[in-house]
């Protein structure tokens, strides 16, 4: 286990254009006992009712959402270059047919109830406070759908508060 500090989210400096879209982060659902990792590279944050929060799309099909609809919290977890591998991994495979985490070679940690990745040095540990199924329907640009969805494997968009910060 590594040894994270806690970390106030007014200390929080980086592009999340870059931080997210470029360098990937790990999205964990579970339990201690059922954990799933897996990369997310859609997604921000803000400030929402209120709230520090984090948005992150989950594909209807992804193991990770059936854990995340089952929980109130989950993790983000950001890791430097060398783990770039491992972040491949988590995007290409499927917890449903074997263990992320050892075929990662990632290491899990768990603060309040929540399961993290360990390995990382950035961690936002998140309360869901919404989620919504992206539609067709809702699609005001016409080519999202034929960019995005051919297969109609939709997103869900989780809005959830980040309630507490670790940082190595």
């Amino acid at each position: 286990m590594h040894t994270f500090q806690p970390l106030s989210t007014d200390y929080l400096e980086f592009n999340p254009f870059t931080k997210i879209g470029k360098e990937w982060a790990l999205l964990t659902a579970g339990t201690k006992l059922n954990a799933n990792p897996m990369t997310i590279s859609w997604g921000g944050m803000g400030v929402l009712w209120g709230k520090n929060v984090v948005f992150v799309f989950v594909r209807d099909s992804r193991y990770t959402k059936e854990l995340l609809d089952k929980m109130d919290f989950f993790s983000l977890t950001f890791l430097d270059e060398t783990y770039r591998a491992s972040l491949n991994y988590c995007g290409s495979h499927s917890g449903r047919e074997g263990n992320k985490w050892e075929g990662a070679s990632l290491t899990m940690g768990v603060r309040l109830g929540i399961p993290y990745v360990d390995d990382g040095n950035l961690v936002l540990l998140c309360q869901k406070m919404s989620a919504t199924r992206i539609t067709e329907e809702s699609f005001l640009d016409p080519e999202i759908k034929g960019k995005w969805y051919q297969d109609g494997d939709m997103h869900t968009m989780y809005v959830a508060e980040i309630i507490d910060v670790m940082a190595r």
